[in-house]
């Protein structure tokens, strides 16, 4: 497989096509888990959009069906989708590709909660392509990565809530797409961490300060990014 991967903004969607089926492991509201999919779809959406008493999953299934997007994993996001921000890294011949939609309306600290109900959503999903084959248990390792450098990206850019500084939001998302192969081990030792924590960690950063520079409730001090 090369990289990069086709990437089209048709909005409200945004399609991450393949050039072959991967493996993808997510906890996305449309085919969590382990599947096999052709494609990553965002779907933008507004608090109109989703009024409380709507079943998410069914209207999802129904756009989808609409726009005959099949065989994908996809996220949703109220982030102003052509916003999306996309880092490459190549270490020792591994390649990783991230894209980051990335908005902080409902931000949290691990460990405690912020009553947020009633507010606007906002949420952090990240996308990970790998040209590495990777056994199961290193997709895992592999998605532990990623979100340790969301983590990390989070930490750095220093986002004040009532609970101390933010760590991600209440809904944030993260898939890892990568050919079925027989590397077992994808940890911050290893080219393929390296490569994804980079590419996460620049793609967080980028899309948090652009964030951060448009929400206008806040004041903060200037964080630059990664390249």
């Amino acid at each position: 497989m090369s990289l990069p991967c086709a990437i089209k903004l048709n909005a409200p969607w945004l399609t991450i096509d393949f050039p072959e089926p991967l493996q993808v492991l997510s906890w996305a509201i449309d085919r969590p888990g382990f599947v096999e999919a052709e494609r990553l779809v965002w779907r933008e959406v507004k608090n109109k959009d989703l009024p409380i008493d709507l079943d998410v999953r069914k209207w999802l299934l129904q756009q989808l069906d609409e726009k005959h997007i099949t065989k994908a994993v996809t996220l949703l996001t109220s982030r102003t989708i052509e916003k999306y921000v996309v880092k490459h890294a190549t270490i020792e011949g591994v390649t990783a590709l991230s894209v980051v939609t990335a908005g902080l309306s409902n931000a949290e600290r691990v460990g405690k909660r912020v009553d947020r109900s009633g507010k606007d959503w906002g949420t952090i999903n990240v996308a990970v392509v790998l040209d590495a084959g990777l056994t199961q248990a290193a997709m895992l390792e592999a998605m532990s990565i990623a979100t340790e450098a969301r983590t990390a990206a989070m930490c750095d850019a220093r986002y004040k809530i009532a609970t101390g500084y933010a760590t991600g939001t209440g809904t944030d998302c993260i898939a890892i797409a990568a050919p079925e192969g027989d590397t077992c081990f994808a940890g911050l030792h290893t080219a393929i961490g390296e490569a994804i924590g980079k590419t996460v960690y620049d793609a967080i950063s980028h899309a948090v300060s652009d964030w951060m520079i448009e929400d206008k409730r806040h004041d903060y001090v200037s964080q630059s990014y990664a390249e």
